[in-house]
């Protein structure tokens, strides 16, 4: 027969305790990925909420615009109505106490009709301005002219041939203006 050997247990080591070793770094590992997830996660959601927030404030703001000049269109062709009734007024003689009676009846309808449309349109916030005197400003006036003068500064608005029209603030039609310019020196005739 043959010798049997005993088996030799082979020197202890501490197995749990490197079993339990791996077993924490792979939960601790595990817990740094669903962490950094997590704040990805949560860092997303912060974009979104902030995109969402940022898209309803502009939806808001764009709607809002577009209640306010909806009619911008409409408020070109009626303020081109108020201009041609001033027109059609400034047009009629100057009062004189010769006139006939009828001439004065039709003035002061006709006056009294402007103020009242003019009244209408300022209430749907339709307004105009008179730029006479002021000075010249391209955001707002639309040079016809120059006129060379000393009276007044260069570039200070002489006459208005209409005046300008603002719906909620936001031009419609500018102002057609007569602009001031510096008078040029006199030639002097140096023939004599």
């Amino acid at each position: 027969m043959t010798e049997q050997h005993p088996i030799q247990p082979e020197p202890f080591e501490p197995v749990a305790e490197t079993t339990q070793e791996i077993l924490m770094q792979e939960a601790a590992e595990r817990i740094k990925a669903l962490e950094a997830e997590l704040q990805e996660t949560k860092d997303k959601w912060l974009r979104g909420q902030a995109e969402m927030a940022n898209l309803r404030a502009r939806t808001e703001r764009e709607v809002k615009e577009a209640r306010l000049y909806a009619v911008q269109k409409f408020a070109k062709d009626v303020v081109e109505a108020a201009d041609n009734l001033k027109r059609g007024i400034d047009s009629l003689p100057k009062r004189n106490d010769s006139e006939p009676e009828i001439i004065t009846k039709l003035r002061d309808g006709f006056e009294g009709i402007e103020r009242s449309f003019v009244a209408l349109l300022e209430r749907n916030q339709i307004t105009r301005s008179d730029p006479t005197g002021a000075p010249f400003d391209a955001n707002f006036h639309q040079a016809m002219a120059e006129q060379e003068t000393g009276e007044h500064p260069p570039g200070t608005v002489l006459q208005a041939w209409s005046q300008s029209w603002l719906l909620n603030g936001r031009l419609l039609r500018p102002a057609m203006v007569v602009v001031a310019k510096a008078p040029t020196a006199a030639k002097i005739d140096t023939t004599a």
